[in-house]
């Protein structure tokens, strides 16, 4: 790894999302970011979409940038969520915006799937846990609509593979995503069409499913030539945001949990294969794709969303807390008792977070907060707690013992939140890196560069370039 080479990653989340620069050279890397922009969801009409044309502008406009300070960039990956989708005609146009996952079109339409294709036969066959957004739910309520671009639409589109196909006019299917949609056969790692043909869903807008560190194409030349670029390779990395994260988990063998701690606490651990019996059924895990052939099998936990609804409510009444306030918030009152159940469905979506915990506490008979630590320190035990629970039911799936947590993302920059669950689970909690997801993102540009050879060696390169912090269990709290 003599010569020097840049990788750049776009990371779209969906608040806000980013753009940054990774430079390898002499064995060893770093990053920095170089653009930020926000995005988030539009309501037109009673639905709700991602502006994906409001992202692609920010693509170019970052393009643009880099090109102006002369930066030579090797190839480009992009990362988003899982699920949602777009569609493309056949004369290439894109066909709108694409519905956003937050779109409460999709309430109550699992059950009416399950009358078509039992709960047990639907997952057995994709491994994916049953949540109301699912493509293939999606889906569904799309044909139930009659809505127009689906009606129209020669393929379809996961975001990462949208914003790629706007970059470069070529169409992919990238792994990782298409493993969230709830309609791909995890053994075979092909969607399982006669799913879709039983609910009278289309299957002919779906493209062959391809394996991250396909080259998707170049950068359209009219797009180069604006911002002042070669046409760049652009790379269909691990295109959900947390099958990169994953790959940028800095462990040195598989005794691994993961938690991948954001809106959204995804727990779970790499196998070597699908884990799809009676227990991951009753147990509702989700099997999603890896790199390089593995498996993420995990839970969604409901993370900081509730943390960060209940900082609006107070925010609205006047009163803002910095992360670093409300960590030392939680400490002052460390012993209040009363826990909630995050993944309780009342949290998903309240209007007023802080009055859902109250409703809970209610009905479970215990002590309401009364004051905001009150609130924050229930939060953070109940997700503890909550990471306890999961963990106890990974074990009885792990093909290895379980020996330590390691928590990437924006969460693991919260030492409370870390030692509180170390004291929790009872084994050691190693935080960070927190970019773990455009880390991901690059390395796996990196291995189709040829600059690495495995998961592994990825992740000895990136302990050896991010400071991690370790928690051991106190029991003192």
């Amino acid at each position: 790894m003599a010569d020097k080479h840049n990788f750049l990653a776009f990371d779209c989340g969906a608040t806000s999302g980013r753009a940054v620069l990774a430079t390898f050279a002499d064995g060893s890397f770093s990053m920095k970011e170089v653009y930020r922009f926000p995005s988030g969801i539009i309501e037109v009409g009673g639905k709700y979409f991602w502006d994906i044309f409001a992202i692609y502008e920010h693509f170019r406009k970052c393009l643009a940038q880099l090109g102006q300070e002369g930066v030579q960039i090797d190839s480009i990956g992009i990362d988003t969520w899982g699920v949602d989708f777009g569609f493309v005609a056949a004369d290439g146009s894109l066909l709108g915006n694409p519905r956003a996952y937050r779109d409460p079109y999709t309430e109550g339409i699992p059950e009416e799937v399950f009358k078509i294709i039992p709960r047990e036969e639907l997952y057995g066959a994709t491994g994916i846990q049953i949540m109301n957004f699912n493509t293939i739910f999606q889906l569904y309520a799309q044909t139930k609509e009659d809505f127009a671009p689906l009606k129209y639409a020669d393929s379809i589109l996961f975001i990462p593979d949208l914003l790629s196909y706007m970059l470069t006019g070529k169409k992919v299917c990238e792994y990782t995503d298409a493993s969230t949609s709830g309609m791909m056969n995890q053994k075979e790692r092909q969607f399982e069409k006669s799913l879709l043909e039983r609910i009278g869903v289309r299957t002919d807008v779906l493209l062959p499913i391809v394996q991250p560190g396909t080259v998707v194409g170049t950068l359209r030349k009219s797009i180069a030539d604006a911002c002042g670029l070669p046409e760049v390779p652009v790379i269909a990395v691990a295109g959900h945001d947390t099958a990169a994260a994953i790959a940028a988990v800095p462990a040195a063998d598989e005794k691994f949990a993961y938690l991948s701690s954001g809106t959204w606490s995804l727990m779970g651990i790499e196998t070597p294969a699908p884990i799809v019996n009676e227990a991951s059924t009753r147990l509702n895990f989700t099997n999603e794709g890896g790199i390089e052939g593995t498996t993420r099998f995990l839970k969604n936990i409901t993370g900081m969303w509730i943390l960060e609804q209940s900082r609006k409510i107070w925010s609205a009444a006047g009163r803002n807390y910095t992360y670093s306030e409300l960590a030392e918030m939680a400490r002052t009152e460390a012993t209040f008792p009363s826990l909630i159940n995050p993944d309780d469905p009342r949290f998903a979506a309240p209007a007023d977070m802080v009055a859902a915990i109250d409703s809970y506490l209610r009905e479970t008979g215990q002590p309401l907060p009364k004051s905001d630590a009150q609130y924050v320190s229930c939060i953070y035990h109940s997700l503890a707690n909550r990471y306890r629970e999961v963990v106890d039911m990974l074990r009885q799936f792990a093909p290895f013992p379980i020996e330590k947590l390691h928590v990437i993302g924006g969460g693991s920059a919260n030492d409370t939140m870390s030692q509180w669950t170390a004291d929790a689970l009872g084994i050691p909690v190693v935080a960070g890196p927190t970019e773990a997801t455009a880390i991901g993102n690059v390395m796996i540009q990196a291995k189709a560069a040829g600059l690495v050879r495995d998961r592994w060696e990825m992740r000895r390169l990136i302990a050896a370039a991010f400071a991690v912090k370790t928690f051991y269990p106190t029991h003192n709290n």
